[in-house]
């Protein structure tokens, strides 16, 4: 009977198989058929230095490979596809973290490569191929040419560019959800930051924004985009600044000043949902849509992971439940680490809390960090509870609450007018 086995990564970056062990998952259970599907399209394969590979003997044995034969290896996912297991490895002493990726486990099966994920979302509008590097070249540089001045389109050239970034790259496509940063500040200090870290030992893969906007910058790039993109989202709160709320006020006039000139398409907030009060005066000006970040709705494991300064959890739940009194399409930003979300304590608060804000849409995101760097971090794992399993949570979720949608994007869903205070 064949069974899922190892693959691993050479010093030369060659992919191989060994077909005398079977493949595990971080916690060392083995890994079955029924928890994968074959490599999806869009996905990378990706070493892990200084991680050898680890598996199964058919007598129970975990067998560690030599590190003559290279590295473990694991699955860089494409949005739209949530991961279920983490990979295994032996990790060498006093190694470097690693990069700030999510990594998902993989195994060969019959000659075959597959990942331990579900999908859960249509990839289509997130996929590399609908960002052609030539034509974004071409487009980024007419957009500088006819805004020479504005900072908002030079940040996110550079994030487009250098990121790779959907959504900054969107502006120069003129479609779909568009970036707009505009906050240097944050009042998180979040383990997995990926545009600024205090601790020396962990490297962010961005720089973060070095300037504010002003209210004409923003609004001079917002509004065609508004008026004229399919499916148009303008989206404050990016991967490359700190938290959008700290300069509320100066959101709150932009948005008066794209609805003064427009009523067409979505302005939305990407939020950590710190300032109930703040968020409430964007809601009076004509936002449409919130998606707050969280990695639970515990509060222990919440406040463990981002080291919030000046506001609890409690103030999350405010201004949702106030966002939805106000008409907003609510989501959330879950930040999905198998093994840690999936476990008992955890799954019920976030059933609790999602019945509470009466949330619209659960957007699944593959937390990128280093296992052990956010373990040492977390609350004890034992302490949530029994770990169901990715795939059961999903179920559990599609089954207690229906009536939420499950997915990994913001909709471009506008609020409705009378909602919208004159």
């Amino acid at each position: 009977m064949s069974f899922p086995y190892v693959l691993y990564c050479t010093p030369e970056g060659e992919i191989r198989e060994d077909r005398s062990l079977q493949a595990l998952s971080f916690d060392g259970h083995p890994l079955r058929a029924e928890d994968l599907i074959p490599l999806p399209d869009g996905v990378t394969l990706s070493m892990m230095p200084d991680r050898l590979a680890v598996g199964l003997r058919k007598n129970g044995e975990r067998k560690v490979l030599p590190q003559s034969r290279g590295w473990a290896l694991a699955a860089l996912l494409p949005i739209g596809y949530t991961r279920t297991l983490l990979p295994a490895y032996e990790k060498i002493p006093n190694t470097e973290p690693l990069p700030f990726f999510g990594y998902s486990a993989v195994a060969g099966l019959n000659g075959r490569q597959y990942v331990a994920a579900v999908k859960t979302d249509d990839p289509y509008k997130w996929h590399p191929r609908s960002f052609p590097r030539r034509k974004l070249e071409r487009l980024v540089r007419e957009k500088l040419r006819a805004y020479p001045e504005n900072r908002v389109i030079k940040q996110h050239a550079h994030c487009a560019l250098d990121y790779s970034c959907p959504t900054a790259s969107n502006l120069f496509f003129s479609r779909w959800e568009m970036a707009i940063a505009v906050s240097p500040g944050c009042n998180a200090r979040c383990v997995g930051c990926i545009s600024k870290q205090e601790e020396e030992e962990l490297i962010s893969p961005q720089d973060r924004l070095t300037f504010i906007p002003t209210v004409e910058e923003i609004v001079e790039v917002a509004v065609p985009h508004l008026e004229s993109a399919p499916d148009a989202i303008v989206s404050f709160g990016q991967g490359c600044e700190g938290e959008p709320l700290l300069q509320f006020r100066r959101i709150e006039q932009a948005i008066k000043g794209m609805r003064a000139r427009t009523d067409k398409g979505v302005i939305n907030i990407n939020t950590n949902g710190s300032r109930p009060r703040w968020l409430q005066k964007l809601y009076d000006a004509g936002l449409d849509t919130i998606r707050v970040s969280t990695i639970s709705a515990h509060p222990e494991t919440y406040t463990a992971y981002y080291r919030p300064l000046g506001y609890t959890f409690e103030d999350i739940k405010e201004s949702l439940i106030r966002a939805r009194d106000a008409g907003l399409y609510t989501s959330i930003n879950l930040l999905c680490f198998p093994g840690m979300i999936d476990r008992e304590r955890e799954v019920e608060s976030l059933l609790a809390f999602v019945r509470e804000t009466k949330l619209c849409l659960i957007q699944l995101r593959n937390l990128n960090i280093d296992p052990e760097v956010l373990l040492p971090r977390m609350p004890a794992l034992d302490s949530m509870g029994k770990a169901l399993g990715m795939k059961t949570f999903l179920e559990v979720l599609r089954r207690e609450v229906p009536e939420v949608e499950l997915g990994n994007f913001t909709r471009p869903i506008q609020r409705p007018i009378s909602s919208v205070q004159a």
